[in-house]
């Protein structure tokens, strides 16, 4: 039962259920939480005058009296959040056949439109990863009101579009790949669990966890993170320490629900336990470790390092198939898949008329005809300047033939490199 109660007469040990204001312009990461501490509750009375407590899960209903500090209080119950997401099963359940359902999920901007939005919270959400990166490395608390109001932010834009955050995620710099990654890996998961079809409510929290999934590597040495060949036993134990240690900040800051700590927990875990740091299997990995796992490879295999060259998204994906059933849920991978496209975003390739172009935007409905920005003629002159085509407009069809990919080419073939054709936006 939810009561109205104004902040003077908060307790701890009373569950919130609902501010008097929007979440997101508060510290509180999300709706639902029970209160530990005096603390909070001063916390709460500088941006509320009124909350709505849930009796049924308060351990303190009556807001006058206070039980005595020997008495044992119950375990917290699970914020309301957590309660809801959705288990690995029953999304497993949603792409068997007989049960796919309508998606949850239409694109209502284009690419275009969405382009603007997205540069700027790229540009935000950098410099909040840099900043607590920082905050991390100095021992100071994670700023989790500005965590939340950037994921919050690329969710919106997901939610819209996920093609303009796609698009800037090609953007690389092999110099500052902690950071990107992160940025990239949240993109990536939240990209993945809108095709998953996941709730706004869940979208957030895989996305705070994706933010934040390696905020561990803040405890490692840069030289070994960094390290142009292979590690040694020593330094591979220490950088495997990354995960550990991140779950153990994470646990540490207020207001990240375990749900999402499940991604920095189990991201290096394996479907066959083969992984690490616990050799978790199966599906104890669970739905956002499974997410956190495919997505943090797929982002780390397709970038440039000091001790390898990234692989193309298409040659990427292709190897992540061939793992599935060892490293990944088989079901999984395959729906990262259909949702990466058959021809990724960034991908070079060839059209039927032998010119040669890269994909900007991929087509939900009909995955073999994507947005193309073309780079070379059939000559393989270069269009100038260059220009996208949807391969969906009829108007490109001659007589009985349509203008199709025809195969995919390794990036830098014909001298194209496609950060330079992918549209950012002005």
């Amino acid at each position: 039962m939810k009561k109205k109660i104004f902040v003077q007469d908060l307790r701890p040990g009373m569950y919130v259920s609902e501010l008097d204001r929007h979440w997101r312009e508060t510290p509180f990461l999300f709706q639902g939480f029970e209160i530990e501490s005096d603390e909070q509750i001063e916390q709460i009375t500088r941006y509320c005058k009124h909350v709505f407590i849930d009796t049924e899960q308060s351990y303190l209903i009556n807001p006058k009296h206070r039980p005595a500090n020997n008495k044992p209080r119950p375990a917290a119950a699970p914020a309301v959040e957590e309660k809801r997401i959705v288990k690995l099963e029953k999304v497993l359940d949603r792409f068997t056949p007989g049960h796919r359902r309508p998606p949850r999920y239409q694109d209502v901007t284009t690419l275009e439109e969405e382009l603007g939005h997205a540069r700027e919270i790229v540009t935000e959400t950098r410099e909040t990863v840099y900043n607590i990166m920082g905050d991390v490395r100095l021992g100071r608390s994670i700023n989790t009101t500005a965590a939340k109001k950037v994921v919050a932010d690329m969710v919106d834009s997901v939610i819209r579009n996920p093609d303009a955050l796609m698009c800037l995620n090609q953007l690389k710099d092999k110099d500052e790949y902690t950071a990107l990654h992160s940025l990239r890996v949240c993109v990536l998961a939240l990209a993945f669990g809108r095709h998953l079809d996941l709730s706004d409510v869940e979208l957030n929290l895989l996305g705070i966890g994706a933010l934040l999934h390696d905020i561990g590597k803040m405890k490692v040495p840069n030289e070994i993170i960094n390290k142009p060949g292979k590690l040694t036993d020593e330094e591979f134990s220490l950088m495997k320490s990354h995960v550990p240690h991140g779950v153990e900040i994470l646990e540490q800051t207020h207001g990240i629900p375990s749900i999402a700590i499940d991604v920095a927990r189990y991201h290096h875990e394996r479907f066959s336990g083969g992984g690490y740091a616990a050799g978790y299997k199966g599906e104890e990995i669970g739905l956002f470790g499974s997410v956190g796992a495919i997505v943090d490879c797929y982002d780390a295999i397709t970038s440039d390092r000091s001790y390898h060259n990234g692989l193309s998204a298409h040659d990427a994906l292709n190897k992540m198939y061939s793992w599935r059933g060892r490293d990944f849920q088989p079901i999984l991978v395959e729906q990262f898949i259909q949702c990466m496209g058959i021809y990724p975003i960034g991908s070079v390739v060839e059209l039927s008329n032998n010119s040669i172009g890269v994909v900007v935007s991929i087509n939900r409905a009909r995955r073999l005809r994507p947005k193309v920005a073309l780079v070379l003629n059939s000559d393989k002159q270069p269009y100038t300047p260059s220009k996208v085509i949807d391969l969906m407009d009829p108007s490109l069809e001659t007589g009985s033939t349509k203008l199709e990919i025809r195969k995919v080419l390794p990036p830098g073939e014909h001298g194209v490199i496609p950060t330079k054709y992918i549209p950012l936006g002005a």
